[in-house]
């Protein structure tokens, strides 16, 4: 059985850090592409990043480029989301994704295979 359990949400401070982290079990992790997304409350689930199956190939969103890295540790099945200078607009709930098209760069929703629960960020002003 896929899995995929986000941890590390939480409140922090408008300008702060944060270090999501996404354990993966029950596939081949390092044949998979990974990715995060976000979605805050009423609005749809948007792309926030992603990585190829490596790990040597990352892309963003351009509203979090420079300031969000994702990175992934193939030997532990774990997927990273490092986001610095958070804004109050990355409030959301953050999913991590998994996608077989591991040399692709994907970025839809209906790519993504499988999913995981979640994890809340609250960014306050």
């Amino acid at each position: 059985e896929v899995q995929l359990v986000e941890s590390g949400g939480g409140l922090v401070q408008s300008g702060g850090s944060l270090r999501l982290s996404c354990a993966a079990s029950g596939f081949p992790f390092s044949n998979y592409g990974m990715g995060w997304f976000r979605q805050a409350p009423g609005k749809e689930r948007e792309f926030v990043g992603g990585i190829d199956w490596s790990g040597r190939s990352g892309y963003y969103r351009e509203s979090v480029q420079g300031r969000f890295t994702i990175s992934r540790d193939n030997a532990k099945n774990a997927l990273y989301l490092q986001m610095t200078s958070l804004k109050h607009g990355g409030t959301a709930d953050y999913y991590c994704a998994a996608h077989r098209q591991r040399f692709m760069v994907v970025r839809r929703v209906s790519e993504f295979d499988s999913w995981g629960q979640g994890t809340q960020v609250t960014v306050s002003s």
